[in-house]
């Protein structure tokens, strides 16, 4: 069956049907009536970026012409025409900020050098924009994006049809499905390929439980939707790790990042640190590559299937072991493990704790996580800079003013879901870090100011969280409890995250932290880090089996890449003994305990 946001989920080990296109840098179909073109297999992306963070909510990956304020390069491509004629042209994009004002995003679609008369990304939500009719000769076309403002216009993209088209697809499980009857890729056959271990997630956890695995002997998948590995440490978001190595410190010291500020290029250096390691072991790498469904066989994961974000490739990945480190706990949600979101009723864990009328956890569950940030910073040159007005940023950005945002300009709101909204939440940090820019260029004291890196990638803290046998709490951290199986270990505080508009400020985008000093290491028990419902799927990072704040001490990255390395060799043991995690905790915990370093 497919769910609600277009994956594929077969139950009960029947053969996945899927689609598939190999890359010819151009997109063409046998069908006259339609040439579909999208935006990702573009051959020059000039200086649009490609975003593939929403794929799953929207149904593409698409190029975003992220050039802050200042028109970027344009992105072109060929298409071969199959007949000559007229043609209409259909745009699939949005107005990412719709109001009284004009479209933040505007664009111009090039065909053959020329400009087609519309302006596109002015029309709210994603769908499909006309863009007129145009007169094609036979053969090659080029086309090309015309970036008009800067400020995040983003294409899908482009319809050929040799009629009006009639309703094109807009949900994201019929887009799937469309695009890839138009472009061929469901004629062609499956790629799988068998691992002892497949790893969903590339951030430090990913790679710290590849690692681990590789160390072994495993032959190791590692997945990850970005062109980088690192996550919220790679170079896109600059978030420097912090937390201790414990006892994954050989490994952890080759993907972690210096402590640098928030957002400085610095990250650039650790980025090449971490890719030159990942590029020494025989971790198999699938970078670029985004975890769209699974097979199950009974209650266990056969397969998952990955595609390729510019080609639409999908490749299958078959594994006795698979471990999530998603951080969104996608593998364990699509195998329908339990999971939580936001925050429990303070009485189900005994964790109502209050610091100066802060209540870490409510009386009664809700909705609310820690949110995303969107890290930025400036620079200041020796003549004055100009930077466009943005009415379009004002309503989020108030009298907010600022030249560099840290960890702190974060958003979350009980409307919103951080998977499900992500898209709304990166965009509602970008109008707030354009808005805030713009007031302070008011000022003469940052007249030669200008921006110089803004974020597009949000880096997210708290979404899904997979259940396991063990549920891990504040308790344990502030009791500093220890466990039989303990296999991470912490000792930096219990940490969370709460908006400053809860306290009456006016920025709805930054937070305040909460703190609970634990006065010594505290320990993470192997039992929270596979799922009680899914017999081969393990998980590390943020998706681990805790509370709202059981994560707020453990979600740091060196933590989450101790998780990722326990799991890492925990896959190990289960291919040594031919067991599934449940019983390496039961049966074969001291010898796993040893092989990570602790010493009974």
């Amino acid at each position: 069956m497919i769910d609600r946001r277009g994956f594929i989920r077969i139950v009960g080990g029947a053969s996945m049907v899927s689609a598939f296109a190999p890359n010819y840098g151009f997109c063409t179909t046998a069908d006259p009536d339609g040439v579909l073109i999208e935006a990702a297999a573009f051959t020059n992306q000039g200086g649009w970026v490609l975003d593939t963070q929403f794929y799953q909510q929207m149904g593409g990956c698409y190029l975003l012409a992220h050039g802050l304020g200042q028109p970027v390069a344009d992105a072109s491509t060929t298409v071969e025409v199959p007949e000559a004629g007229t043609w209409y042209v259909s745009v699939r994009t949005k107005d990412w900020c719709p109001g009284e004002w004009d479209a933040p995003g505007r664009f111009q679609v090039l065909i053959n050098g020329k400009p087609l008369e519309p302006v596109f990304g002015t029309e709210e939500g994603w769908g499909w924009q006309s863009g007129g009719k145009v007169e094609l000769a036979k053969g090659a076309t080029t086309l090309a994006l015309h970036d008009m403002t800067g400020f995040d216009g983003r294409c899908d993209a482009i319809y050929l049809s040799r009629k009006p088209p009639a309703k094109l697809p807009t949900t994201p499980t019929d887009l799937f499905g469309w695009k890839d009857e138009l472009t061929g890729r469901r004629k062609l056959t499956v790629k799988a390929e068998a691992f002892d271990v497949v790893i969903v997630g590339g951030g430090i956890t990913g790679c710290g439980a590849a690692l681990a695995a590789d160390a072994q002997g495993l032959k190791v998948a590692l997945i990850q939707d970005r062109p980088l590995f690192g996550g919220n440490a790679s170079q896109e978001i600059r978030v420097h790790t912090i937390g201790i190595r414990g006892k994954g410190h050989e490994i952890l010291k080759k993907i972690d990042t210096a402590h640098y500020p928030n957002g400085s290029a610095k990250a650039i250096l650790d980025q090449e640190k971490r890719e030159a390691t990942m590029a020494a072991s025989s971790v198999h790498r699938f970078a670029n590559h985004l975890a769209i469904g699974l097979e199950l066989k009974g209650k266990s994961i056969a397969s998952v299937d990955a595609r390729e974000s510019s080609t639409g490739i999908i490749r299958r990945f078959r594994a006795p072991i698979f471990i999530d480190c998603t951080g969104d706990g996608s593998l364990g949600h699509w195998a329908g493990a339990e999971w939580r979101y936001g925050r429990e009723a303070n009485s189900e864990f005994d964790e109502k704790w209050e610091k100066n009328g802060d209540l870490w956890s409510p009386d009664k569950a809700d909705n609310r996580v820690m949110g995303t940030s969107v890290l930025w910073n400036t620079q200041k040159g020796s003549d004055a800079s100009d930077f466009p007005s943005v009415p379009w940023a004002m309503p989020v950005a108030k009298n907010s003013t600022a030249t560099k945002g840290d960890w702190n300009w974060e958003y979350s709101s009980n409307d919103l879901d951080q998977i499900d909204d992500a898209e709304q939440i990166r965009d509602h940090m970008l109008r707030a870090i354009f808005g805030s820019f713009w007031n302070a260029k008011k000022s003469p004291v940052n007249g030669a100011v200008s921006l110089k890196w803004v974020a597009y990638v949000g880096g997210r803290r708290e979404s899904r969280r997979l259940m396991g046998d063990y549920i891990y709490s504040m308790k344990d951290m502030t009791e500093r409890r220890v466990f039989p199986d303990a296999v991470v270990e912490e000792k930096r505080e219990v940490d969370s995250h709460y908006q400053l508009s809860e306290t009456g400020s006016e920025s709805d985008f930054r937070t305040k932290a909460l703190f609970y000093k634990t006065h010594g290491l505290y320990y993470i028990p192997f039992r929270s880090l596979y799922s009680k419902d899914v017999p081969n799927l393990m998980m590390a990072g943020r998706c681990f089996s805790c509370t709202h704040i059981g994560l707020a001490g453990p979600r740091v990255m060196l933590t989450c890449g101790q998780m990722g390395i326990a799991t890492g060799y925990a896959a190990a043991m289960c291919k040594k003994h031919g067991a599934l995690p449940r019983e390496v905790g039961k049966t074969h915990i001291k010898e796993l305990r040893g092989l990570i370093g602790y010493t009974e």
